[in-house]
Order: structure tokens, then sequence, then C-alpha cells
């Protein structure tokens, strides 16, 4: 099979560092920070424990960040971690993760993002249609969008990225300044919880095992409000130097992403303490309505809204770039391989992602899809990780030479991050068997559809 390292002369490269740098941030941000700060305090009961958890996993995302950095310098071609796969393990391996990204990690996730959209949407405009409707009406605009180019499709996600960062530091700002000690009794986050003790002194030493689980199933949200760094590689072939932006974008975007979560989750346990935040399943809004009432409230609500609608953006852009390799590899659709003459962009790509999506999200079947992504995903995160071993025995001429970007402190850091993923898959399968099996059993059965594939490409 020949592999299309230089056969993506037809894709633009018109996205620079700063758009690079926007599509990391953007495949990240979604609806989960102004969420799963709760998700998580219902776990753990302490300020401590609660920030704590939310540094690890930024610790975690950015061990990410310099890994895929890494990857992307040694092999910056279009798919991203697709082509990472299919280079270092097999095209099998890499057409499961294509498989698994069309029909449960992207579409299904695309899908109840975009139902997110609308009820927020509906909330602020009082507009009397139904949430998938809504939801379809949104993912055919950014179709229509991202079929016009990669330029137009990388404008629109880098200005609603924009508007996301100042919601955001508006909910900051808000809740540092404006929810002021008269209005909320004063926290230390760092203080104890539980009457008096510390959450290590509820725990004896033959309580660890508790201790860690609890720990492991706060983290899990935590995790996935982290995930969706990968996404920025997918568009490799259309970025100008990517070798040198690609790992720049990873690195600053996940940084800049982990200082926005750190803040957000400070201000949170300083406004509504941990027993409010666990309580709630809105704190974002709660924080706002606190600090200016329900003006307030509306504000994050559209700050909410614009959030879902630029995950849709970079989601858009980002994944119909992989289902456009898979076809150049010879292991899919022929037609999805086709650019657009005028803009040059993979267009029935793009289509087919927006239409599954839509489909998804108006058949409601989207909640069901999200519960089998997390297993799924993180198998193909630990996967990729260990690329880094691989490439760097591979292409010793291409080390030699200094690649831009390097993981600090390989191997331990990247041996960590590995596990990490394993125990993720680890806790999902023994807290969620049924829908762990169900996301294996979808992308096994990708298995034969590879062989149908390469025996239709081989004749």
């Amino acid at each position: 099979m020949v592999h299309p390292a230089h056969k993506n002369a037809g894709l633009a490269r018109r996205l620079g560092l700063f758009d690079a740098t926007m599509l990391v941030m953007g495949g990240i941000i979604g609806s989960g920070i102004f969420m799963n700060p709760s998700v998580a305090a219902r776990h753990v009961h302490t300020q401590f424990l609660i920030l704590t958890v939310w540094a690890l996993g930024g610790l975690v995302a950015l061990a990410a960040g310099f890994i895929w950095a890494e990857l992307a310098t040694v092999r910056p071609e279009v798919g991203g971690q697709y082509a990472y796969l299919r280079e270092a393990f097999h095209p099998l391996v890499a057409f499961l993760y294509g498989w698994g990204l069309l029909l449960v990690i992207q579409t299904g996730g695309m899908a109840a993002v975009a139902v997110t959209f609308a009820r927020y949407f509906r909330e602020l405009t009082n507009v009397q249609m139904a949430d998938g409707v809504l939801a379809g009406l949104a993912l055919a605009v950014l179709t229509i969008v991202n079929c016009l180019g990669v330029r137009a499709g990388g404008t629109v996600q880098s200005f609603l990225m924009v508007l996301k960062i100042v919601a955001i530091g508006a909910l900051i700002a808000c809740g540092l300044f404006l929810a002021g000690p008269e209005k909320v009794p004063a926290v230390n986050p760092f203080g104890p919880g539980n009457g008096g003790h510390t959450e290590f002194q509820l725990y004896s030493s033959r309580d660890i095992f508790p201790f860690l689980t609890m720990i492991g199933a706060a983290m899990v949200p935590v995790l996935f409000a982290y995930g969706g760094w990968q996404t920025a590689t997918f568009v490799a072939g259309e970025i100008r130097e990517p070798a040198k932006n690609l790992p720049r974008a990873l690195v600053i975007g996940v940084t800049g992403v982990v200082i926005l979560y750190l803040a957000v989750n400070v201000v949170c346990v300083q406004v509504l303490g941990v027993s409010g935040l666990a309580n709630t399943t809105t704190p974002a809004s709660d924080v706002m309505r606190i600090a200016l009432g329900p003006t307030g409230a509306r504000l994050i609500a559209a700050g909410i809204a614009i959030s879902t609608l630029g995950f849709l953006s970079q989601s858009m852009l980002t994944a119909p770039r992989v289902y456009f390799a898979m076809a150049e590899d010879g292991l899919f659709f022929g037609a999805v391989a086709k650019l657009s003459r005028r803009s040059r962009v993979p267009v029935i790509a793009i289509v087919m992602q927006g239409a599954l999506a839509t489909v998804i999200a108006l058949s409601g079947r989207y909640e069901q899809i999200l519960n089998y992504v997390v297993s799924v995903d993180f198998i193909f995160f630990g996967l990729t990780a260990m690329c880094v071993f691989i490439f760097r025995r591979r292409f010793k001429a291409e080390r030699a030479s200094g690649p831009l970007a390097r993981v600090p402190g390989h191997p331990v850091t990247t041996v960590i991050f590995i596990a990490v993923c394993w125990l993720v898959v680890i806790n999902t399968v023994y807290q969620y068997p049924a829908n762990t099996l169900i996301g294996l059993g979808i992308l096994l059965a990708g298995i034969p559809a590879y062989f149908l594939w390469q025996r239709k490409n081989r004749i």
C-alpha cells in the first residue's frame, strides 16, 4: 500500500500558528469545563483534592501535548493520529481508529454537543423548535462553512475560540472580584473539609484502595474535559510549516487550557464551597448568578452556547481529514478522498461527518453512544503514545538531526501517560462493563470491514 505522505499536495496549507493553537484549544474546550467541576467534586470531598485532581489532569494533558508534539515533528502528515498509528503499527490499527472515530468517538460527541448548543440557544432566544432540529441546523451551517475552504473554516473556528476564552475569562473575573465576601462565605481552597479533617486523615492505610478508587472516579470527568488535543493533528496537511507550527501549537494550546481550567475550579470552590459545588449541576451558572444575578446566568448561558458551537466548528474542520486519509489509503470510499477544485478541501468527507452527526442528533441516541466513547478513546491514546518509542528507534537519522519537539522526561513521562490511559480503560471496564463491551464490539466490527476494503483496493 502506498502511504499518502507525498500525495497531499492538493491540500492548501493556509493555517498558521495562531490558527493551529486555536484548533488545539478548541478541540479541548467544549461544555465540559462549565459542568464537570461539580461531577469531580461529588467524588472527592475537600477543596485541596478537588484542585489536585484538576491539576493532575492538567499534567496528564501536558504530557499528552508534548507526546503529540514530538509525533507531529517526526510525522507531520494529514490525518495526524491516524497516520502515527498506521506508520508505527499497521494500517489495520489506524483503520480501526478511524472507524471508531466515525461511528463512536467523534460523531456521537458532536451530536451530543450540538443538542447542548440547541438547548442553551432555545433558553436564550425562546425559539420554538425541537432540540434535534436546531442541532441539525447548526451542524448544517458549519458543514457549509467548512466546505468553502480551510481558511473559511479556520477563521470561524479561531473567532469562536477567542469568544470562548472571553467567556471563561469573564467567569473567572466575576467569580474572583464580584462574588465578594459579603455574598459568599470565605473559603480556603487548600483547607480541610469534612469537619476539620483532611481527606487523607479520613482514610487509614488499609483503606488506601477505596481512596485511590475515589480519586480515579474523580479523574474520569476531569480527563474527559481535558481530551481533544489530538484532533488538531488531523489537519497537519493544511498547516504551514507543520513540523514547526503544529508542535508549538500543541504545547501552547494545552498549557493555555490547563491555566484556564485550574482558574475556573479555584473560582468554583471559592464561590460555591465544596458542598455547594458537589450539589449543583450548573456550577458556572451558579457562580455568575451570585456575581451578577439573572443577567450573569444569561451571560454564561450565551458563553456555553458559543463554546459548544466552537467545539462543533473545530470538529467539523478536523475529523473529516482522517476519513480523507483513510480513503487515500484505499480503505474507504474513493470519493471521500476527492478534493474540491475550488476550495481544495475534502467536501464529501465533511458532508458525511455533518450528515452522520445530524442523524444521531435527530435520533436522540447520542447519549447512549457517548457511553461507549471513553474506553475506546483511551485505548488509542495509549497506543499513540507508544508510537514515540517506535519512531525514536526507527527514525534514528531524523532524531540525530534534532526534532523541534521532544517529550520532557521521556521515557518516564511517556510510560506514566500510557499507564494512566490503561488505568482509565480498566476503571471504565470495571464500572461500566456493558458499555465498554458494546464500544469494543463496534470497534472490532471494523476488522472485517478493513479486510473488505483492502481486498477491494487490491482488486
